[in-house]
């Protein structure tokens, strides 16, 4: 909200804003797994949908546009995570075999 006027000036500035609000949605994902598995409550699809929802609630007040440009960039990201963690358990796993 600090920067609304700011980031809706522009196109440029509008999907500046969805991907600042797609980071916002890395955060409360990284922050509620993290929850999640400290209190030993499996995470799923629960923690994805809460902070989207959350992000995409804080890019409608910036911008019409930042809602969809978070949510692309979100589904980036999202699919870079589970790649990325694919390929460190993958990992885990060979060097747990060995020994």
């Amino acid at each position: 909200m600090m920067y609304r006027g700011k980031l809706a000036s522009s196109e440029l500035f509008t999907i500046l804003g969805g991907f600042i609000s797609s980071l916002l949605f890395l955060v409360l994902l990284t922050f509620i797994g993290n929850f999640q598995e400290t209190n030993g409550i499996r995470t799923g699809w629960g923690a994805v949908i809460l902070a989207e929802a959350v992000a995409l609630i804080a890019a409608s007040t910036v911008h019409r546009v930042c809602i969809t440009t978070c949510f692309l960039f979100s589904a980036g990201l999202l699919y870079e995570i589970n790649r990325i963690s694919g390929v460190v358990v993958s990992k885990i796993e060979s060097k747990t075999k060995r020994h």
